[in-house]
């Protein structure tokens, strides 16, 4: 920000074709202060608000967005390049989440206690107060919905500010959901990184929620020291995949494939390196590279979302064959417009590698042979993120010590994506902390506070321990 607290606008650039979606103003110091200052002023309202209340209103808030889903996957396609078949049913699970937490927020409950016999002894919570949700690009409304819908269903009032590459998707979401509640309730701020740090060093916010960046989310933390402010981070991984001696090495290439080259490469459980037993390592290697062969030459594989990120991709897998990797498919900077980049497939990988060491997020699968699955999964379960891991074996023993020795938040075995309805995890070290998603995230919105009913005349005099 320049001493007046105002911002260059935000230029966005379609990643498919490199044409031009917009420019959008950020939101400035007096802009972010005023937000803070109308959510204080709206919380006792909101949080005295019956819980069935605010649940009656998610449900409106999600029938909202669901009457305008194809426009806010058009604007997503637009912003960030995904699909529109994969944009819209982002905006689906957007509206299911909200539905989700309209059902949940009313049965959220405090318990009731052992304690005297005339005595009553019990829970209750309530919220935490102003929320700032920091979302992120790669799914824009499902993300910002779980943490908003979570945010709202337990009483707090929320400021969100979308990503800054993808700002008119974001604005649009808060143009919808937010007439639904009362005035400052929720608030939708434009901007990049500037508005996050200004957002995050707010003593008036009582939450910082963010899905993104690991590097951003250790700037949140740093600043939530000083404020006091509680954090929710799910930020980057460097997930592992352990393919083990005893798959079939087809379905286990289809499975790499899924994981490193879904979206793109962009989500934050992507797979991001691939450790194969050597005895399957051949057959392994030739379906992976078949599978990312056909995908580029189909054209399935869509756009980074700008050139920025393409170009940290490619810098990646340059320092990767420096350091001896090979290419085996991919792994080129496609000519023409957009921020194109291929599904790629990079042998001999080892640790010392950025593209091994660090997120990439890209299609990138790199391979390291490993000679036993002991070997395999102490490199899995090495390094500084703790996000997720997938395993694909047909030994329970193996599994066994997979769950045991992965210090990850999510440990998937024989399949990289999926998981039952409700569920939840917590990311380790780098990866965040706290529960993101689920019905435990209710409960980092919530404040607990312990109630202790004795009867008149009863309580015995003495000194509380």
């Amino acid at each position: 920000m320049d001493p007046n607290g105002s911002l260059e606008p935000i230029t966005i650039f379609d990643p498919r074709d490199g044409t031009l979606v917009g420019r959008m103003e950020q939101d400035g110091r007096d802009g972010i202060r005023a937000a803070v200052a109308a959510a204080r002023g709206a919380l006792p309202g909101w949080a005295g608000t019956d819980p069935g209340e605010r649940g009656r209103l998610l449900r409106a808030a999600a029938a909202a967005l669901e009457l305008r889903a194809a426009e806010m996957a058009a604007w997503n396609t637009r912003e960030t390049g995904r699909p529109e078949t994969e944009a819209l049913a982002g905006v689906q699970a957007g509206v299911a989440t909200l539905e989700q937490y309209a059902e949940l927020g009313p049965v959220h409950r405090g318990h009731s206690l052992r304690g005297a016999a005339l005595a009553a002894d019990y829970t209750v919570t309530g919220p935490r107060g102003v929320a700032v949700v920091l979302t992120p690009w790669n799914d824009p409304v499902a993300v910002a919905a779980g943490l908003i819908g979570a945010a709202l269903a337990t009483g707090n009032t929320v400021i969100a500010k979308p990503s800054e590459r993808s700002p008119h998707t974001g604005k649009l979401l808060g143009e919808i959901l937010a007439p639904v509640f009362p005035a400052g309730v929720l608030t939708t701020l434009a901007g990049g990184a500037d508005v996050g740090a200004q957002l995050s060093m707010e003593a008036g916010v009582d939450v910082l929620a963010h899905v993104g960046s690991s590097a951003t989310g250790a700037r949140i933390a740093r600043a939530a020291a000083l404020t006091g402010a509680h954090v929710i981070l799910e930020n980057g991984g460097n997930d592992p995949l352990l393919v083990d001696a005893d798959v079939d090495p087809r379905w286990a290439a289809g499975q790499a494939a899924v994981g490193a080259f879904s979206n793109s490469g962009q989500i934050c459980t992507s797979v991001e390196r691939i450790y194969v037993h050597r005895n399957i390592a051949d057959a392994f290697c030739a379906e992976l590279i078949a599978e990312a062969r056909r995908r580029n030459r189909e054209g399935a594989v869509a756009p980074l979302v700008d050139a920025r990120l393409r170009d940290t991709v490619h810098q990646q897998i340059t320092q990767a064959l420096v350091r001896g990797a090979t290419i085996a498919e991919g792994g080129v900077l496609p000519e023409g417009p957009g921020a194109h980049y291929p599904a790629t497939v990079l042998l001999n990988c080892s640790a010392g590698m950025e593209v091994f060491d660090a997120e990439t997020f890209g299609p990138v699968a790199p391979i390291q042979v490993v000679d036993s699955f002991d070997h395999g999964l102490a490199l899995a379960a090495a390094g500084p993120y703790g996000l997720a891991a997938t395993v694909l074996t047909g030994s329970i023993a193996h599994v066994q010590q997979a769950v045991a020795a992965l210090d990850v938040g999510t440990v998937n075995i024989n399949a990289v994506f999926g998981g039952a309805p409700g569920g939840s995890a917590q990311p380790r070290r780098r990866s965040g902390r706290g529960f993101g998603y689920g019905p435990e995230l209710l409960d980092e919105f919530s404040l607990v506070k312990v109630v202790h009913v004795g009867s008149p005349g009863t309580a015995a005099p003495g000194i509380p321990e």
